[in-house]
């Protein structure tokens, strides 16, 4: 990774002061950019409006008419970005609105910067298995709009479909290769990595690579050029290639 790659940005929603400034102090030695806190519906609007975080830490019970459930209502109705309840309240009511928002994950109060991490790392991974879902992966307009948090290391990366240029395998890892010229090393196996790619965009071209259809640059008989690069092609793959393309 380059050392300009932007961090993570987490939103912080919560009313008690005490246990934000414990929030951000867990996120800082985490390695995450952190923004807010806000302590109400209002202000957790203006938030997500004006640092558009990458994920939001959602206190659910917060001063004034409108709790975290609202807020989290007009996340998926008007933002693509997961969030995670944090609460100290499990009366059954509460616990019914709050499953029917669909959050990432919960973490109960209080926590330790352990729990938070684990929490963390759980919603990344239910978002991208959300955002993954088979029906995306036949629109290519809504498959380039979208993106997918990818851990390299220690840290998750947002990285938008329509930056990943090419993919490949390694031993138990893959390397994606992005439109700005930094990769990414992701453990997870090529194949089940190709998988969560949306099959409109990435199509696999060599027993060890796949590439994105929309960035070729030029397709001859045994490679095709991405950005200046060359990623081999097998004719057994070649077929399903030009399908895609178009003939």
């Amino acid at each position: 990774m380059t050392e300009n790659t932007p961090k993570i940005k987490i939103g912080i929603v919560e009313d008690e002061m005490v246990i934000a400034l414990t929030i951000e102090n867990a996120l800082e030695d985490l390695g995450y950019e952190y923004c807010g806190p806000a302590s109400g519906y209002g202000e957790a609007l203006e938030l997500l409006e004006t640092h558009k975080p990458d994920l939001l830490l959602l206190d659910i019970s917060l001063s004034g008419k409108k709790d975290g459930i609202d807020i989290a209502e007009k996340i998926n109705l008007f933002y693509q970005m997961p969030f995670i309840f944090l609460t100290a309240n499990s009366d059954p009511a509460t616990i019914e609105r709050a499953k029917k928002v669909r959050p990432n994950a919960y973490i109960v109060k209080p926590f330790t910067k352990e729990e938070l991490y684990a929490a963390i790392e759980i919603a990344f991974s239910n978002f991208n298995s959300q955002m993954n879902k088979p029906v995306a992966n036949n629109d290519l307009t809504n498959s380039m709009n979208a993106f997918v948090f990818l851990k390299d290391g220690k840290y998750f990366h947002k990285v938008h479909y329509n930056e990943i240029t090419y993919i490949e395998s390694g031993n138990n890892y893959t390397t994606v290769y992005c439109t700005t010229k930094k990769k990414l090393m992701v453990r997870s196996p090529f194949t089940e990595f190709l998988e969560t790619l949306p099959a409109s965009m990435f199509t696999r071209v060599q027993r060890s690579y796949a590439v994105n259809i929309t960035k070729i640059d030029l397709l001859e008989m045994d490679d095709v050029t991405i950005g200046g690069v060359k990623v081999p092609v097998s004719r057994s793959y070649r077929g399903p290639l030009m399908k895609l393309l178009g003939d």
